[in-house]
């Protein structure tokens, strides 16, 4: 089935301050350990809210799962069952290596990085980490996406087209080029976790220059669980859902704090 093309906002994107700033905080609280521990992990940025739960018991992945509170396509919230496919895992300290425990094509990106925080957290024994990540909206082609760890300010990039500018080390690196590899090998646990944090939110705000809202289904591009080219055509368009937190970062996560507290091992 066809798609509605990608439309530039034009003089929408002037008018509106929603379409200056791209935000998203990261919740994490965990309780337990990696031999019977629980963790749950929250996402909210301009086009997605997620939750996500991960068990553990005796060094492995007992059960994980997700919800969708708002999403950009109508199968998001079925990607959530999608992170079944973790049970039984072995836990790693590293975030990341979620991707190698399963097709990362057939999950919800986010909701898969938001397990493999879950899990890292969980083994690093850290109970409570927030991120908050802030990428202006870019002027020729250039923008500076900043992460907050804990409330504090810990990176902050100068980013031209895919390409970092700086700081070092992170000068020629590529954002689209095996940048997971290339941190994980340059860069200690925390630090390489937080800058994969960062890369996904300085990709992803490129949503921000088009309307959206003008597609009326997912691309069948097949790099997610709702673009595959057997979803994609059923996977409509949810319209209203990108939301403007740009003067209201307060906002982001708001609905979270009791979900994030009642976690119990």
């Amino acid at each position: 089935m066809a798609t509605a093309p990608l439309k530039p906002l034009g003089p929408l994107q002037d008018a509106l301050p929603a379409l200056t700033v791209f935000r998203r905080s990261v919740r994490i609280r965990t309780h337990g350990d990696a031999r019977h521990g629980l963790a749950r992990v929250a996402l909210e940025d301009d086009f997605h809210h997620f939750r996500v739960e991960v068990q553990v018991r005796e060094g492995q992945v007992r059960s994980a799962q997700g919800t969708a509170v708002r999403n950009p396509y109508s199968l998001c919230p079925s990607a959530g069952q999608q992170l079944r496919t973790l049970n039984g895992q072995p836990l790693s300290a590293v975030a990341n290596s979620v991707t190698r425990m399963t097709d990362a094509t057939q999950q919800c990106t986010h909701q898969l990085d938001m397990a493999g925080l879950a899990i890292a957290h969980l083994v690093r024994g850290v109970a409570q980490r927030d991120y908050t990540a802030i990428v202006p909206r870019r002027t020729e082609a250039r923008t500076q996406p900043t992460l907050l760890r804990d409330g504090e300010p810990l990176l902050q990039w100068d980013l031209l087209d895919d390409v970092l500018q700086g700081p070092a080390p992170y000068t020629g690196v590529h954002l689209r080029e095996g940048f997971a590899k290339w941190a994980l090998q340059h860069l200690d646990v925390d630090t390489a976790e937080a800058a994969l944090v960062l890369r996904r939110c300085a990709m992803i705000s490129l949503g921000r220059t088009v309307d959206l809202d003008a597609l009326t289904s997912a691309k069948p591009w097949g790099r997610c669980y709702v673009e595959q080219p057997e979803r994609a055509p059923t996977a409509l368009r949810v319209v209203g859902s990108t939301w403007d937190f740009s003067t209201r970062p307060q906002a982001l996560l708001a609905d979270d704090a009791t979900w994030l507290a009642g976690v119990q091992a």
